[in-house]
């Protein structure tokens, strides 16, 4: 007996929603959009008040649990912490304040370097590097030797 072509025996068709297509038919992609590079002479920005007692209290918490390994467990405890302080806030607050006085004069440095000329951002950061008694990386390379040469 002979039957017609039933649904299961008809060849199945690709799912064209999930098909990969190839070649010419593939959309072609946008470019992305990069973002400004930032510049790594940037200075940092200072600590706030709470990562500097966090400092402190971080090496008071190891002292006092030496088995310790959960790093949330120190944040929360800090946090905490930090929570109940009242007056005893004061010499967290002053160093931040100082440590952001700094900052501010880091920075009106940095930018009028910026504005001053083009290089100028490499000799200040390098400044205040060897004010630390550091030397940056950017310091010791080669390529950077290189360009200090050709500017003088």
């Amino acid at each position: 007996m002979k039957r017609g072509k039933s649904k299961t025996d008809a060849p199945k068709k690709a799912d064209t929603k999930l098909s990969v297509k190839k070649g010419p038919e593939r959309a072609a992609k946008k470019p992305r959009k990069f973002k400004d590079g930032k510049d790594p002479n940037t200075p940092k920005r200072p600590q706030s008040a709470f990562f500097v007692f966090m400092e402190e209290f971080w090496k008071m918490f190891k002292e006092k649990n030496p088995n310790n390994k959960s790093v949330a467990m120190v944040a929360k405890a800090g946090g905490d912490k930090w929570k109940s302080l009242t007056e005893e806030k004061a010499p967290y607050v002053a160093k931040a304040a100082k440590l952001k006085a700094g900052y501010t004069k880091t920075m009106v440095s940095y930018n009028k370097s910026q504005s001053g000329g083009g290089g100028g951002s490499r000799a200040a950061a390098t400044d205040e590097a060897e004010e630390e008694g550091e030397e940056s990386d950017k310091s010791k390379s080669k390529v950077n030797d290189d360009d200090d040469e050709e500017e003088v």
